[in-house]
């Protein structure tokens, strides 16, 4: 056992990990953060989807060890006590929800996406982005629609900051 000491959600953390261990692993086991799903265990449907230094990884993909010294934020870390993150929002009003097994992972993708690519990414852009996410219920139209809304008002919001 080997301790990872990473930040997680803008909080320190440390746990003591096996070789093996994977992200996914821990954020669901010792910290309790379940909205990163296992899904395929083959990083194909993107259930499992976290921010780590800022970039969107398959935490099934990544083991524990390597999250080390890094910034990981997972779904439960976009909204904050008071309000939805934009992308949440968006996906609510949009209907972007059905069953829910993807939506934590193809939240953080989102944001991922946003982050790149700002206020204007067209349907081709987002539909490469969230590529990696498999979605069974809807058919994705209402997820494009979603984060193409919401990264227009990000947009707004930080221009209005400036």
């Amino acid at each position: 056992m080997s301790a990872v000491r990473f930040t997680v959600n803008g909080n320190p953390a440390e746990v003591n990990v096996a070789a093996h261990d994977r992200l996914v692993d821990l954020l669901r086991g010792p910290l309790g953060l379940t909205g990163a799903a296992i899904g395929c265990d083959t990083a194909v449907c993107g259930a499992c989807t976290v921010l780590l230094d800022g970039r969107a990884v398959k935490s099934c993909t990544v083991l524990a060890l390597q999250a080390g010294d890094t910034d990981v934020v997972t779904v439960e870390g976009l909204a904050t006590p008071d309000s939805l993150h934009a992308l949440q929002a968006a996906f609510l009003r949009h209907g972007a929800v059905q069953c829910g097994y993807c939506t934590a992972g193809m939240l953080v993708a989102a944001v991922d996406l946003v982050a790149r690519y700002g206020a204007s990414p067209d349907e081709a852009i987002i539909r490469d982005g969230i590529s990696g996410n498999l979605c069974r219920c809807t058919g994705y139209r209402s997820i494009v629609s979603a984060i193409a809304e919401a990264a227009a008002e990000m947009a707004a919001e930080d221009g209005q900051r400036r």
